[in-house]
């Protein structure tokens, strides 16, 4: 689950990480409030009103505008809310904002990066710090690799004081910015780990004329794995962002990621599906999607799968890799004819079956009378929808 800047820098602040003075709006009233509110607290007339979408590059796309004074703030908040916003992340369709953060300017002196992920090579949670603040960090690994320090944590002691010096010391900021940069890096960890985090980033994390470290912004993203242990974390969704189709498989009990290829997938594990897409690409195809239907799909729920899959424009084929075990080929051939009968499917449609009941499974299909093209193991029928993605024959 992704969140948004506001209530990323909440959870910041809980753990002690210092961000600026703001206030978040829905309506140009609450945000035109939220400045006044921002300068009577802060003294300072410079306010900055910021869009809150689930994507990056916001300033670059006219999301981000420096004001001064209430007046100034009102009309940037009517200009950015409601907008369609577009940046490197949204795609060419881009997003509407909905919500704003309207928070306190700051006397900016340096900018850096921060961020907590998890490395799967080293098995361990690392946090990484650059002088590279405000950039793109895959653009710094790849031009200045040498300006990203990391440190991997051992999870049996997490992130001790001398470690967060000496990742902190490595940018020569000094004192006292130095040691508050360190206890920052601690804190991020905490988050991570408190919220079983899939990332947290803070890019810029500035360093104020004064020698304070803030988090300018804030990027924080959950695992929902470790849903069941927060259950407050419902609250923080925010439909409006969501895909549609990733939210109707969600509430279906499968997993779907919508990806850039033209041949939709359906499968049963997530090791399956990622040996097909990975066998279709070997083919020379795309796939358009990641789905897993699981080990015990129902008919219905086969059925509401293709609806997901058919929901994005770009599909040409489908491809269904199924290994039947506790989903048994039988039933999957029966969602295939009622999705095939009931919706219609407007392109071509490629299935494998191997496993418990196949023969029956294959019969169905046989016997149903529709134009469903049968694979007869995986590589052929990864083949035959490369083909018919392509408008070749099978």
């Amino acid at each position: 689950m992704k969140l948004h800047e506001h209530q990323g820098k909440d959870l910041l602040r809980k753990a002690g990480v210092p961000v600026p003075v703001g206030r978040v709006a829905f309506s140009v009233e609450e945000a035109e409030a939220a400045a006044r509110a921002v300068i009577e607290e802060t003294k300072n007339e410079t306010v900055v009103v910021k869009a809150q979408i689930h994507a990056g590059g916001r300033g670059k796309g006219g999301g981000v505008k420096v004001v001064r004074g209430v007046a100034e703030a009102r009309a940037a908040a009517e200009k950015i809310l409601g907008m369609t916003l577009v940046t490197h992340q949204t795609g060419p369709e881009g997003k509407v904002v909905r919500r704003l953060l309207v928070e306190q300017g700051l006397d900016i002196a340096r900018e850096l990066y921060a961020s907590v992920v998890p490395d799967r090579e080293r098995r361990r949670v690392v946090v990484m710090l650059s002088s590279e603040g405000g950039m793109e960090i895959e653009e710094v690994a790849r031009r200045s690799p040498e300006k990203i320090l990391t440190r991997a944590i051992d999870p049996a002691y997490g992130m001790r004081p001398f470690e967060a010096r000496d990742l902190a010391y490595g940018l020569g900021l000094g004192e006292p910015a130095t040691g508050k940069l360190a206890r920052v890096l601690q804190a991020l960890y905490r988050v991570f780990v408190a919220e079983d985090c899939a990332l947290v980033e803070v890019n810029p994390l500035v360093v104020l004329r004064s020698g304070d470290v803030l988090a300018l912004d804030a990027k924080v993203n959950l695992d929902d794995n470790a849903a069941y242990r927060h259950k407050d974390r419902e609250a923080l969704a925010d439909p409006t962002e969501e895909d549609p189709a990733e939210a109707a498989a969600r509430a279906a009990g499968f997993s779907y990621i919508r990806m850039h290829g033209d041949i939709g997938c359906m499968v049963n594990g997530a090791g399956l599906a990622m040996a097909t897409m990975d066998i279709l690409k070997h083919h020379g195809g795309e796939p358009a999607n990641f789905l897993d239907v699981g080990g015990g799909a129902s008919k219905d729920q086969v059925a509401l799968a293709f609806k997901v899959i058919l929901s994005d424009p770009s599909v040409k084929a489908i491809f269904v890799n199924i290994f039947g075990g506790i989903l048994k080929c039988d039933v999957l051939a029966e969602g295939v004819i009622a999705a095939v009968q009931e919706a219609g499917i407007r392109v071509p449609l490629v299935v494998r079956l191997e496993g418990t009941n196949v023969e029956r499974g294959r019969q169905l299909l046989a016997d149903s009378g529709l134009s469903i093209v049968v694979g007869q193991d995986m590589d052929d029928g990864a083949r035959k929808a490369v083909a018919l993605a392509r408008g070749q024959g099978a």
